[in-house]
């Protein structure tokens, strides 16, 4: 046909405002488009025969963590799993003059006639200007979450907070009751991400609407659930929680469960239990019933309540972490012995997932019981 239209590949890909690049199974660069030019600055002569590694595009997640090694990087993975992969949170990539962008990436492997994997391509947009947005949204966040935690000789507390995307969908509260007693609460929105987090705000105003109900959790549960039941309203979604009371002179746990994972009772000898007061997510059903569970607590013990993205963790082998492998990663750290490290046991829980980032919100309270009553008046 003589106005037949004759477009080169290599044409079709230099029109896609994403930038695109092709490695071969070095991941030394092949080809670099011309969107990849724009967004980064470094010239097809600058970076053709080189190594994406190689001081190039040197991407960074959201928390600073290199992706370039072999083990984090989302294009060598594409390589050696066969699987074309998106990456819905933030990567950073450096641009030539220092600058790093923040962009949203997909990889894909390339294969022969024969379906072997010879390559790999990956596409990048620059998401700079949902960035802005984003960073705002996080730092309300933070402000929302950041609290003084409670002084007292008797118990010691900590948290940790990890959100897969820029902003996230846990939400957690610690706070004094009265001369004894410290009430608190950790929930999970389904999902992650932007609806997520700004539904936090709302546990957020609930919390601080009802936490002096905190004295009997099974009440602070049911008054929460019954105001986010009317929040949620027709939008099918709901809150995994646990919330619960630690009194120091009596050395007690109450807690109550609503959906999410039940604490961890980590005693100072190493044994472990698991105690269940379980009751249905928050803002699901009208008036549901929400059961209260106490335990006692000696000098050594520790409190650990976490979400479900610290042992819903799937590994290659597309093995559960669960609370089991969770456990057995706290004694190889030889918790409660040593001081729990969150980096140290974010490191370990990366590990087990075989993957480039934890697929979850992950947030933990932790609180030690170090004495009782006896021994303060002593």
């Amino acid at each position: 046909m003589p106005n037949e239209l004759r477009i080169s590949s290599e044409e079709i890909l230099d029109c896609l405002s994403e930038g695109v690049y092709v490695c071969d199974r070095e991941r030394r660069i092949i080809y670099w488009s011309k969107s990849a030019e724009r967004i980064t600055g470094w010239r097809s002569e600058d970076v053709l025969g080189r190594a994406c590694l190689e001081d190039i595009l040197n991407h960074e997640d959201k928390d600073g963590h290199r992706l370039c090694g072999e083990e984090y990087c989302p294009l060598h993975r594409a390589m050696v799993t066969g699987v074309t992969t998106s990456v819905p949170v933030i990567v950073f990539a450096l641009c030539k003059n220092g600058r790093r962008v923040p962009t949203q990436v997909t990889t894909a492997p390339i294969r022969n006639k024969a379906g072997e994997v010879i390559g790999g391509v990956e596409t990048f947009r620059d998401v700079s200007p949902m960035l802005v947005d984003l960073e705002r949204a996080k730092i309300i966040q933070a402000q929302n979450l950041e609290q003084d935690l409670p002084d007292d000789p008797r118990l010691r507390f900590s948290t940790f907070f990890l959100s897969y995307d820029i902003v996230g969908g846990d939400y957690y509260a610690l706070r004094k009751l009265d001369a004894d007693r410290y009430g608190f609460l950790l929930a999970d929105m389904e999902g992650h991400g932007v609806a997520a987090a700004l539904y936090t705000m709302h546990l957020s105003i609930l919390w601080n609407r009802h936490y002096r109900l905190l004295k009997n959790p099974a009440e602070f549960a049911a008054a929460v659930n019954r105001d986010l039941v009317q929040i949620f309203g027709s939008v099918v979604t709901f809150a995994a929680a646990i919330c619960g009371v630690v009194d120091a002179r009596a050395g007690t746990l109450s807690f109550t469960g609503a959906g999410g994972p039940q604490p961890l009772i980590i005693r100072a000898n190493w044994d472990v239990e698991h105690p269940k007061a379980s009751g249905p997510p928050l803002g699901v059903v009208d008036d549901a019933p929400y059961k209260l569970q106490t335990v006692n607590l000696k000098p050594g013990d520790s409190i650990l309540c976490f979400s479900d993205g610290a042992v819903e963790i799937q590994n290659a082998s597309q093995k559960w972490l669960g609370v089991d492998g969770f456990t057995q990663i706290l004694k190889s750290l030889d918790y409660p012995r040593t001081e729990l490290r969150m980096d140290v046991l974010e490191e370990k829980l990366l590990k087990f997932s075989n993957d480039i980032r934890l697929q979850d919100d992950i947030t933990i309270i932790e609180i030690q019981y170090l004495r009782s009553a006896a021994s303060r008046e002593s």
